[in-house]
């Protein structure tokens, strides 16, 4: 399972906070760039429709002026008085100015630049507002069709389109010009149109045009051609209806395009403008809110490093110290940076640490003090006892009037008194320990001729040193709870061997020995205090080896191969002793051998 520091939680709790509020916004966004889309397509569309319904309302203004004239008395006139005289008198001409004014003041009336002409088929000849004159019939008659036309001229270099309108009448007379009676013709250039188109581009950003297949496009005057050439290639790979909406995107920019075809010419109007333009002020804002999320997060990213750095390093480096002391170490210190709170914690814990140090080097001199007494203590506490020993059976022997036990008794009893008189030493030789117990069997084959004894002490362990006194207390067990209470031959083994690091002194009898449950209990009865009914004895021997070696050393029992108990004397060899002595090697003989 992954484990995250404090550091990495910090971070991923700013991150997890600013996920939602990310999410949020994003949704947000697309939602309002989406209402705005639709509120500005229909803003786009209402004004394109507008402006369509007036040039539309212009157009068919215009194309009500034939109806109005043809019913003009003065109009109906002309045809009258020329068809009476071929040539212009008086009346003639005033009627041809009352009609030029007419056609004047109609013109007038519109603030578009427009053509009335009247044409008389009958007589050949036009009236217009700036005179009179004979046309050519033949090419007003391939002129004239029905509604609209548009044609073509280059005017200073640029493309100009003249809009022009037939009225004849009777209607009737559409399919044969010749027989009409008059032929009223308007007209006007897309230089109209192109003054309202400049006026509606109104702030620059807009680029309205007007567009019709195969006849050609109306600019305003400031339009950028080239890019309007190329999104009317791209809208006619796409293809136009009646309203459109389009997004197009042309080199790395993206246009938001809207049409709107007229019913009255067929020609599209249309108006594009960059997307990033409507769309800049939404990005701007995104801008602001993606630097302030990443400055969020920056800010969160700092604060949890001070947070580690500040907090949670320094507690690190106080649950380590205080670990290091719980396992003993009381020369750990803390470096204390700064002057903070932590900074006043580490300080304190180094005084701290100090004073226990100074404390438990105190206890300890004071325990090695305590260990040194009670060795004392339990070596005098054997003393008594094996005294008291002897002198029952100095007593016994003097009853007997066994002189020569008394005699040796006496004598190895002096031994003995000079070998504990003169221990002033925490440790011996083990060659003297095992010449001391030769002093005791000596005197307990004279109690018991019936006792023989060996001693298999290798030459190595001689040096070893053992405290005093804690081979004795084994051989005299074995003798007094193994052999004495049996009338058979009674023997007593006392033998060496070096298994691994440890030292094995063993003493085996043949004696009434132990059943495992007793063996059991008496191991368990050398951990607890003495009780004094029991005596001091083993347990004066386990607990002294204990304090001199540790807790690997003190005494085991278990069967001997001889048929009694077997006693062995444990103890940890050290390495400098071991191989000076030879003891320690890499195979080692069994001692149940």
């Amino acid at each position: 399972m992954l484990k995250f520091n404090f550091y990495t939680k910090i971070v991923s709790i700013v991150i997890v906070l600013l996920i939602p509020v990310l999410l949020l916004y994003v949704y947000s966004n697309q939602t309002t760039t989406g209402v705005l889309r639709e509120e500005l397509n229909q803003s786009n569309y209402n004004q394109l429709t507008f402006f369509q319904n007036q040039v539309n309302t212009n157009i068919e203004m215009i194309s009500s002026w034939p109806h109005l004239l043809i019913h003009d008395p003065d109009v109906a006139s002309f045809q009258a008085i020329f068809l009476k005289d071929k040539t212009l008198n008086l009346d003639g001409i005033n009627l041809v100015k009352r009609i030029q004014t007419k056609l004047g003041l109609q013109e007038s009336s519109s603030n578009w630049r427009t053509g009335l002409s009247i044409y008389s088929p009958s007589l050949g000849r036009v009236v217009s507002e700036n005179g009179a004159s004979y046309y050519d019939q033949k090419k007003l008659r391939q002129s004239i069709t029905n509604g609209w036309q548009v044609s073509k001229k280059r005017v200073y270099g640029k493309d100009q389109f003249i809009f022009s309108l037939y009225t004849l009448s009777p209607f009737s007379s559409l399919a044969n010009p010749e027989t009409a009676n008059t032929i009223i013709k308007v007209e006007f250039d897309s230089s109209n149109i192109q003054d309202m188109l400049d006026r509606f581009k109104g702030d620059g950003r807009k680029e309205p045009f007007y567009y019709k297949k195969g006849v050609g496009v109306i600019y305003n005057r400031s339009a950028n051609e080239e890019l309007s050439s190329q999104l009317i290639a791209k809208l006619e790979k796409l293809g136009l209806h009646e309203v459109d909406n389009l997004t197009v995107k042309i080199g790395e920019e993206s246009y938001l395009v809207h049409a709107v075809l007229s019913q009255t010419t067929g020609w599209y109007l249309i108006d594009y403008m960059p997307l990033s333009d409507m769309m800049s002020p939404i990005y701007s804002s995104n801008r602001l809110f993606y630097i302030t999320v990443v400055g969020s997060l920056l800010v969160g990213i700092i604060g949890a490093y001070l947070l580690h750095s500040q907090v949670q390093v320094p507690i690190l480096q106080l649950v380590r110290a205080f670990r290091r002391l719980k396992d003993g170490d009381y020369a750990v210190r803390l470096s204390p940076k700064g002057s903070h709170e932590f900074a006043f914690l580490s300080r304190q814990f180094n005084l701290m640490v100090e004073q226990i140090q100074e404390l438990f080097e105190k206890v300890y001199v004071e325990k090695l003090h305590v260990k040194e007494a009670r060795l004392k203590q339990l070596q005098s506490q054997i003393n008594p006892h094996f005294f008291y020993n002897c002198f029952s059976f100095i007593t016994s022997m003097a009853k007997l009037r066994n002189h020569e036990a008394v005699v040796a008794m006496a004598h190895n009893l002096s031994k003995y008194y000079r070998y504990t008189t003169r221990q002033e030493r925490d440790l011996v030789p083990l060659s003297d320990e095992v010449e001391f117990v030769q002093y005791y069997l000596k005197i307990q084959q004279m109690r018991m001729p019936r006792l023989t004894f060996t001693i298999d002490i290798s030459s190595q362990a001689h040096s070893l040193l053992v405290p005093p006194l804690v081979l004795q207390p084994l051989v005299e067990n074995a003798v007094l709870h193994g052999i004495e209470p049996q009338a058979e031959e009674g023997i007593i083994r006392i033998m060496t061997e070096c298994i691994g690091s440890s030292m094995y002194l063993i003493v085996d009898d043949n004696g009434l020995g132990l059943s495992e449950e007793d063996i059991t209990s008496l191991t368990l009865a050398l951990e607890k205090p003495v009780e004094e009914k029991s005596g001091y004895g083993l347990w004066n021997v386990h607990q002294r080896m204990r304090l001199h070696f540790g807790e690997n050393a003190g005494l085991e029992f278990s069967l001997s191969p001889l048929g009694g108990l077997r006693v062995i004397l444990k103890w940890p060899l050290s390495i400098e002793e071991g191989q000076e002595d030879g003891l320690i090697h890499s195979s080692s003989n069994s001692r149940n051998s």
